[in-house]
């Protein structure tokens, strides 16, 4: 007896859509991964980090990711500097960045990198 498997229509999650859309946008991942690494950070601080990436566009991004929830701008009291931190949001993405490392590690070499 022949047992027939249906065919189910694969359909894209909105939710999951939405997530790569945002960590899926250049440097986006890499800002996230920066202050996970040690936050607060300066602008400064973290453009030096991320460094290819252009004062304009970072500007831009650290909005993005202001604007979902996931980074927050503080101004210390007494004291003029900007600061960027991950909000719970934000913080939550370290197992999704370990896990990216990971791969990373698993899957390429520094020389791949070059």
């Amino acid at each position: 007896m022949a047992t027939v498997v249906e065919k189910k229509e694969y359909h894209m999650c909105p939710k999951f859509e939405k997530t790569f859309s945002i960590l899926g946008k250049k440097w986006n991942g890499l800002i996230i991964d920066v202050l996970l690494s040690d936050e607060p950070k300066r602008f400064k601080d973290i453009a030096s980090k991320v460094n290819k990436c252009s004062d304009r566009v970072m500007v831009e991004r650290l909005k993005e990711l202001e604007k979902e929830g996931i980074v927050e701008k503080t101004t210390r009291e007494g004291c003029c500097r900007e600061l960027y931190q991950l909000t719970a949001q934000g913080r939550d993405l370290a197992t999704v960045m370990e896990d990216a490392h990971a791969w990373a590690n698993k899957w390429y070499t520094l020389e791949d990198c070059r």
